[in-house]
């Protein structure tokens, strides 16, 4: 029998606001609900430290709707919460390191889902660079390897991006939205609109978007349990130990090197996924680190 989707998706607002509404009792559930709020949407919130302005409607039907919307994609962002155990404790220290706000991890979950994703445009891996954008940044992109695909590599180059993105504009806020809709974008709308706050410019579908779909992963990410996924600790992802074998010659045959090393050539991809070819050819001697995993295989 078909089902009429439109209810379906009622249906599904409906459930996901019982169920909030019912996780929370007593007083503050009368407050809430006299004041007309949904449980689930935060009395305040912020990006890098600068305040959201919920106080303002649109703004605050935008976060709604990326709430509501990303609560719903139960296998997606069920996956997303576990990939992140594994990923954001390689992310989180670079962030530190180069003074990015840590809220920026966010930004790399909508970008690709904490994945090596590829685009339709050509972007590639987490932080989803454009080939020419990540050779500025200082990462080698050609037919052997692709550093995009280097997840600490990748985070070093988006910050220097980010940082850039700050000076320029002032506000972490709108350094998030340039990464969507490039410097010159925002600088453009910035210039037309005479205002300089991200929340109060009219900008395309997608970076109108962009910084909510951050707030909305950085909300239901650090209180999962609020928004029905009850995943159990052994459910995450964990981090696999890995030791790095650093090589500065051409290496003709990756299989024969994974096989002196312990492991087959499919777990040297998982773990070294820059590795584009079957071999690495190195004329120059460059120095390259290879993870070699040292369980869960």
């Amino acid at each position: 029998m078909k089902t009429n989707k439109a209810l379906v998706s009622v249906l599904s607002v409906i459930i996901l606001s019982g169920i909030l509404v019912f996780g929370i009792s007593g007083e503050n559930k009368d407050k809430l609900m006299r004041e007309g709020t949904p449980m689930y949407f935060p009395a305040e919130i912020d990006f890098a430290g600068e305040k959201t302005p919920l106080h303002i409607t649109d703004v605050r039907e935008r976060l709604d709707r990326e709430l509501l919307i990303n609560a719903n994609l139960d296998a997606t962002t069920a996956l997303i919460i576990k990939r992140a155990n594994r990923v954001f404790p390689i992310i989180e220290p670079i962030l530190a390191k180069n003074g990015v706000p840590d809220d920026f991890k966010y930004l790399a979950v909508i970008e690709s889902g904490l994945v090596n994703a590829v685009s339709s445009a050509g972007a590639r891996g987490v932080w989803q660079f454009m080939p020419d954008t990540a050779k500025e940044k200082g990462m080698e992109v050609n037919d052997l390897v692709d550093e995009r695909y280097h997840l600490e590599k990748s985070t070093e180059a988006a910050c220097k991006y980010l940082l850039a993105a700050k000076e320029k504009f002032g506000s972490w806020t709108l350094a998030a939205a340039s990464y969507n809709g490039g410097m010159n974008g925002i600088t453009k709308k910035i210039d037309e609109q005479k205002v300089s706050n991200y929340y109060d410019l009219a900008l395309t579908e997608e970076t109108s978007r962009y910084v909510f779909r951050i707030l909305a992963l950085k909300e239901i990410m650090s209180e999962p349990t609020k928004f029905g996924f009850n995943i159990y600790q052994s459910e995450l992802y964990q981090p696999i130990p890995t030791k790095k074998v650093e090589v500065d010659s051409t290496i003709n045959d990756l299989t024969g090197f994974a096989k002196s090393q312990g492991i087959n050539y499919k777990i040297l991809k998982i773990h070294n996924p820059w590795l584009r070819d079957k071999k690495l050819v190195n004329p120059t001697k460059k120095k390259y680190a290879i993870e070699i995993p040292l369980s869960g295989y």
